[in-house]
């Protein structure tokens, strides 16, 4: 054996004594920082966490853009890794993967190709699948050449990364954030661009909004996903605290799936709910006998038509009363914890709706103003260069001779700054261009690029010095955000179950009692328990404005009128019982339509009608100005035509008429208004074209169709600009009573009943009805309208908030 070599004499061995405890929570509160801050928590100005900030960042340098080529997942997650996230290839993945999954992201930031998994499976390993920006991530990196944000050195020094990217939509609300770092989470679930940003807009008009007119235009969530969010009480918590719950229940409608057999279609289910895992919860619960009826579950399900679940009911049950059941003992209703949690200044904070909205434009502002910062001087050094070549192309011979006539470059400089008095850039750059470039320089190109230059200057600096300018200009680019990127709602937001049955209860055994059935603005279906008068009086009741109503019986049948022309039978046994109170019946307990009906693209539904046969009829009017009255007339069938449409023309409003002697009125876009007995339109049958009604301009259309006593309504119309953003337009309104318009011969042009101001093109909204008036927002608040001006032609005043639907009180 070799002898070991002995000690160096020069060593001496230092034991340092070191305290566990100590030692221990000074290693956790640096691990626990670092997690939270670099790994787990995202940042609310821009919404992200590293790894996410990074993914982007690298998929620009790569100029992986959306008119690219994909390329590689695995390519993209190398750069990433080997450049800025020094962590496992598995984490970064993955969370490539949820930024390009339509189900997880309300905006998606990657546009991913190939397999990307699904809600009850993985994706496939990224030597597979491809990979490019989406648009929408496009805009969240906008500016960073601009020096719009601060960048730091990466981890090992050799390269610098974005500390926050310039976000142009505040991607915290709109795609929401999960994550879990230690000693605490975040969960902001998603929400909709568009009223997200009429939410920033507002708060950017008035800074000290508060969180309840904030919820006019934010009031919930918007999942990915759709389905239905139940009771609000919920989300208002977390709007103003940070902290909330609320529940998410698929959305589903009983339908005929078998010749002998109904069944129960879902069409949505809860965030981030799969099928597959509600069909193992269906199947153990019937092992389990805790579920009867159900005769079988079939996913159909697939890319083209989206989420389809079919559970066939067996004959003898009412569906009504499983759907309750699946609703309780599957995932088919799932509760979604909110705690919204990000870094703000580097810390984190538990958020309110305002803090989040706040937080985001102050980051704006800033990106804002440096971007303006860095063009303007941008724009300053190149008029510098331009008012030194127009000095110089006025004498191009003799700058050219000084040129010629030096020995060197440093001596040229000198004399051509002591001739014509230019400064070192300017005479700098002049020598650096070739002689054939200064040339061709045109003295009146250049001036007019001076001018250009000046006036573009003169614009920065405004933007800089004034506030307002500043603030006018991030609510413009937010708002072509909305226009470029916003999509409609597809969660529905409901205060009740807006269940029509129990498990304990059973159409048969519902009495055939006369009632009233409602319709909303927002599409809700109910119906009162007793046909008495509906009242009047009272203060307003909390819900969108009722738009149709029609009495009926709890077992009867009755029609929905469509903008197709359509006229779809339904039952008031498979709607809803709402009270009706000293004020309006409040519609938040209804059904949807779209858990009774299925609709074409774009259709819609416009009012109720008895099918009775003794009935005067139905009477409809369409966009381009067609009147029509339909012989009564019941199909054994579920849906049938009841008027011929022309080409791109849509039925715009439908009345049952009870009396010969109603009112039908035409309310045009351009401010005309025409009414004329019932009596002056020929009943027809249902495959007649109906006649002329109105006398249309060109390019005008019809907004509003009805019929309406002649004594006792009221018309409101709301102006506009035909250039705004759906929706964002508050425009003026205005309130008058119907008898100040004068009755006209159908077919004829009408008479003005409003007066357009500047920047006001269209009308953005009609109604006649029985006063008094109720107008609502598209979140169902209401918005309160202004006294009756007996002038017809008058002009209208400022609405406080974007009207959505008008009725009358019910």
């Amino acid at each position: 054996m070799a002898r070991s070599a002995p000690p160096d004499d020069d060593f001496t061995e230092h034991i340092v004594d070191v305290d566990v405890t100590s030692e221990m929570q000074t290693s956790f509160l640096e691990y626990a920082y670092s997690v939270i801050y670099s790994r787990a928590l995202p940042d609310a100005r821009d919404g992200l966490k590293p790894v996410q900030r990074r993914i982007l960042y690298s998929m620009q340098e790569m100029r992986v853009l959306p008119d690219r080529a994909h390329v590689k997942c695995a390519r993209v997650v190398g750069q990433v890794m080997g450049l800025y996230h020094p962590h496992g290839d598995t984490a970064i993945y993955d969370a490539l993967v949820r930024t390009a999954q339509p189900w997880s992201m309300r905006l998606t930031l990657v546009d991913g190709h190939g397999n990307f998994g699904s809600l009850d499976s993985g994706p496939a390993a990224m030597r597979y699948t491809e990979c490019r920006m989406a648009p929408a991530a496009l805009a969240m990196t906008d500016g960073l050449d601009q020096e719009t944000v601060d960048f730091k050195p990466n981890y090992d020094g050799k390269d610098v990364e974005p500390i926050v990217l310039p976000a142009a939509f505040p991607n915290f609300l709109v795609n929401g954030a999960t994550g879990i770092a230690v000693g605490m989470a975040t969960n902001c679930p998603p929400h909709n661009l568009v009223e997200v940003i009429q939410a920033l807009r507002h708060l950017i008009r008035h800074p000290d909004a508060s969180i309840d007119e904030l919820m006019r235009y934010v009031p919930g969530p918007d999942l990915p996903t759709g389905g239905k969010i139940i009771g609000l009480d919920g989300i208002k918590d977390a709007y103003h605290t940070g902290r909330g719950s609320f529940r998410i229940r698929a959305t589903a409608r009983i339908e005929q799936v078998h010749p002998r057999r109904k069944g129960i279609v879902v069409t949505d289910l809860p965030y981030l709910v799969g099928p597959e895992r509600v069909i193992e919860q269906i199947k153990n619960a019937v092992q389990a006998r805790k579920l009867q009826g159900i005769a079988d579950v079939k996913d159909l399900t697939d890319l083209a038509n989206g989420t389809r679940l079919v559970i066939e009911v067996k004959n003898g049950f009412n569906p009504d009363a499983i759907l309750e059941q699946l609703y309780k003992l599957t995932k088919m209703e799932d509760s979604f914890s909110i705690n919204c949690v990000a870094l703000v200044e580097g810390q984190p904070r538990t958020l309110t709706l305002k803090d989040a909205l706040t937080v985001y434009l102050d980051h704006r502002f800033d990106v804002t103003r440096r971007r303006t910062q860095f063009l303007l001087t941008k724009a300053t050094d190149r008029l510098h260069l331009v008012d030194g070549l127009l000095i110089a192309i006025v004498d191009i011979d003799d700058v050219i001779a000084i040129i010629r006539g030096s020995d060197d470059a440093a001596s040229a400089r000198a004399r051509l700054i002591e001739v014509f008095e230019l400064t070192e850039v300017q005479a700098n750059y002049i020598l650096d261009m070739q002689l054939r470039r200064l040339t061709r320089f045109s003295t009146i190109e250049l001036e007019a690029e001076r001018d250009r230059l000046r006036d573009e200057i003169a614009a920065l600096r405004q933007i800089l010095d004034d506030d307002e300018q500043l603030r006018s200009l991030v609510g413009n680019e937010l708002a072509e955000m909305a226009q470029s990127h916003g999509t409609p709602r597809r969660t529905i937001l409901l205060a009740a179950s807006g269940v029509a049955t129990t498990a304990a209860s059973a159409p048969l055994e519902v009495a055939d009692d006369p009632c009233w059935v409602l319709l909303s603005s927002a599409g809700l279906l109910a119906r009162t328990g007793t046909d008495d008068p509906l009242p009047t009086g009272g203060p307003r009741a909390n819900h969108d404005v009722i738009v149709s109503r029609v009495r009926g019986t709890a077992r009867g049948d009755l029609g929905l009128v469509t903008s197709a022309g359509r006229l779809i039978r339904i039952n008031a046994l498979d709607l809803p019982t709402v009270p009706s109170t000293a004020n309006a019946p409040n519609l938040q307990g209804g059904t949807h339509l779209s858990e009774l009906v299925t609709l074409e693209r774009d259709e819609r539904v416009l009012a109720l009608t008895t099918l009775a046969a003794d009935s005067l009829g139905l009477a409809l009017g369409t966009s381009q100005g067609v009147v029509k009255r339909v012989n009564p007339e019941v199909l054994g069938r579920d849906s049938w035509e009841v008027i011929r449409l022309d080409p791109g023309d849509v039925v715009v409003g439908a009345v049952e008429l009870t009396t010969a002697e109603q009112e039908l009125v035409f309310v045009s876009n351009d401010a005309q208004l025409l009414h004329f007995p019932a009596a002056a339109v020929r009943p027809q049958g249902r495959s007649g074209g109906g006649m002329a009604g109105i006398k249309l301009s060109v390019g005008a259309r019809v907004v509003f169709f009805g019929s309406v006593p002649a004594q006792g309504s009221v018309v409101v119309s709301v102006a506009g600009s035909s250039k705004a953003l759906p929706g964002t337009d508050a425009g003026s309104v205005k309130v008058t009573p119907f008898e100040e318009y004068p009755g006209k011969g159908r077919a004829t042009g009408g008479v003005r009943c409003q007066r357009f101001l500047k920047g006001e093109d269209t009308l953005l909204l009609g109604w006649v009805g029985p006063a008094p008036a109720l107008a609502a927002a598209a979140s169902g608040s209401p918005v309160e309208l202004p006294a009756p001006d007996p002038r017809r032609d008058a002009s209208g005043v400022p609405a406080g908030q974007p009207i959505a639907a008008v009725g009358s009180r019910a």
